[in-house]
């Protein structure tokens, strides 16, 4: 789909119905362990039939990597939708507003760090990740690099090196919130983060 289209009703559906079953499963999975669980008793209880289950995953390792690619497209939505002259480091750090909640409602965090244990127990998971989450900032870099002014070198690595140091302040400001005493918010220690790094160019 090309940047800045509307998303086809078709595939927002899709993405519902994957967004659901991968909820439905996780339930399954922390309750009973990743191993134990079958794709019968996801599908059973996403209320749909195994062969249905089969249009939105073609297995029970896409339906755990597959959350890093819908969380991809939100990303990348999300820059699409900011206005095209704000500057490039306030529209990344606009589009981390997505993540907020996964670190600051403590149920949402408990869900995705036992997610992630899960990953990084399994190592067809593992490796899967790494390459869903290199897609992540490969969304981001291409639209970064349209965003730029000026001309462009055949191999520029500024917006490769301005998504990597976005995704930088995020963990950075994750491991700081994680060890304070919460008076101040996740997405203040993002913008405390993101503000070590002045991108100084008019962008």
């Amino acid at each position: 789909m090309a940047k800045n289209e509307p998303v086809p009703i078709r595939e927002r559906t899709r993405r519902i119905a994957q967004t659901e079953l991968t909820s439905v499963a996780q339930d399954l999975f922390l309750a009973q362990g990743y191993e134990d669980t079958t794709v019968d008793q996801i599908a059973a209880a996403a209320g749909m039939s195994k062969r249905t289950f089969f249009r939105y995953f073609s297995s029970k390792d896409d339906l755990v990597i597959g959350k890093y690619d819908l969380f991809a497209d939100r990303m990348a939505d999300a820059l699409d939708a900011r206005p095209t002259d704000e500057p490039v480091w306030e529209s990344l750090r606009r589009v981390f507003d997505i993540t907020l909640d996964y670190v600051e409602d403590e149920r949402q965090r408990a869900r995705n760090d036992a997610m992630e244990a899960i990953v990084s127990g399994t190592p067809q998971l593992t490796a899967r990740y790494l390459e869903k989450m290199q897609r992540v900032q490969e969304l981001l870099i291409s639209r970064v690099a349209d965003r730029l002014p000026g001309e462009k070198l055949p191999a520029d690595p500024q917006p490769a090196a301005i998504v990597g140091a976005a995704f930088a302040c995020i963990q950075a400001a994750r491991t700081s919130y994680l060890m304070s005493d919460r008076t101040m918010t996740f997405g203040e220690y993002l913008d405390e983060a993101m503000a070590a790094f002045e991108v100084r160019r008019d962008r």
